[in-house]
């Protein structure tokens, strides 16, 4: 690209350092704060010129909020970005010059465009507020428009409910490259659109990369892309970093528990190689409670079946009765059996709250056979009993 290079080939794109992004809670008549949600909680990582970071993990995470945070449409609360050798928002780095250098790709290609101008205007507007006279602006853009694969004669005159969404994702990138960055952060970029599209955008993005030489920041949920678009990968647990590595390393030898969790849920084809039980229990903890410096324990990461052969909420064969447990018709004819008496407090409940306490059992009624033949035959209200009746 245009931009010059000014810490050398061996300076890293970009470093952060300790980059911390608390949401507070709402605050009581009082006026004090109920605490705070640690979306982003001590990040630190390098990348490096001319590779392709991914950036994994959860939903909640805090991927896109470091993303937001990278580009200061978000104030952190500490830490410090630096931008090839130049700290970011400082007097050699001022916060527009580095925006020239650095752009996003947001995950919604629609809210992202502005209705009101047409794409040949959206991918001009950027470099016209940074000074470019406006008949090189439209040149650019007309020519960023054909890199990316849209004919300018066709779409340059289009607003953005006239294309589809891999072309309106086209033109975002094209945008992001309208003003000759080095560094595009990609948050979930493609992952609204379906795969063939979707192969398309990931192999332009890909040419874009070799031709410009630019360096990527690629955020997504989907691992199998994420392998294929990668150098390295960073994986995020609650707002930290818990480990980066070599892409192919990483996905062959995870070290941490969290990593080794993640990358068994990928899906596979080979029926030898089926999840049958899940590879963390119970969820993630409560980011505005848990300890800052605890943020994945190792009994997060033990293995446990969602549910029993038979359902634990279900009251087991012949504890009470000579009926087996799954025949619920039976059982409640029987005098004192646990559905019984779970039907006379959830009666009671109606009279005294008003309403019928109907919840479901808590484990995934695809874990339970018993559960889907239930909801099938009588619906929820005789699986409220059956939780009742623990």
């Amino acid at each position: 690209m245009a931009n010059d290079e000014a810490g050398g080939s061996s300076q890293p794109m970009l470093s952060v350092r300790g980059l911390v992004k608390h949401f507070p809670l709402k605050k009581d008549l009082l006026g004090r704060s109920a605490g705070v949600v640690r979306a982003v909680d001590g990040v630190s990582f390098d990348v490096f010129k001319g590779e392709t970071l991914g950036v994994v993990g959860e939903s909640g995470c805090g991927k896109s909020t470091t993303a937001r945070l990278l580009m200061q449409l978000i104030t952190p609360d500490q830490g410090e970005l630096v931008f090839d050798g130049q700290t970011v928002g400082s007097k050699s780095l001022p916060l527009k010059d580095y925006r020239r250098q650095a752009q996003m790709v947001f995950q919604d290609s629609y809210a992202s465009l502005n209705p009101r101008l047409t794409m040949e205007d959206s991918i001009a507007f950027a470099p016209m507020v940074h000074g470019l006279p406006e008949r090189e602006a439209i040149e650019r853009a007309r020519d960023l428009l054909e890199r990316v694969g849209l004919a300018p004669q066709r779409f340059a005159e289009r607003y953005p409910h006239e294309l589809s969404g891999g072309q309106r994702q086209r033109v975002n990138i094209a945008r992001a490259l309208a003003l000759q960055s080095r560094l595009i952060i990609l948050d979930e970029a493609v992952s609204a659109l379906d795969k063939s599209v979707e192969a398309q955008v990931l192999n332009l993005l890909l040419d874009l990369k070799e031709a410009f030489g630019l360096t990527y920041i690629f955020i997504s949920h989907d691992l199998n892309v994420v392998r294929y678009m990668s150098d390295r990968v960073m994986v995020m647990y609650l707002g930290q970093v818990v480990e980066v590595g070599d892409s192919e390393t990483l996905f062959k030898h995870a070290a941490h528990p969290y990593t080794q969790a993640l990358l068994s849920s990928i899906p596979t084809l080979d029926p030898d190689k089926r999840t049958e039980t899940p590879p963390l229990a119970g969820d993630p903890p409560n980011r505005s409670t848990h300890p800052a410096a605890v943020a994945f324990t190792p009994a997060v990461c033990t293995p446990k079946p969602f549910a029993a052969k038979r359902c634990p909420c279900w009251p087991q064969p012949n504890t009470v009765s000579k009926w087996p447990a799954g025949c619920m018709w039976r059982a409640l004819r029987t005098p004192g059996h646990p559905l019984v008496r779970a039907r006379s407090n959830l009666w009671r409940s109606w009279h005294e709250n008003g309403h019928l306490n109907t919840g479901i059992c808590r484990h995934p009624p695809v874990a339970c056979h018993l559960h889907r033949r239930q909801e099938a035959r009588a619906g929820r209200f005789w699986c409220g009993l059956a939780r009742a009746a623990r």
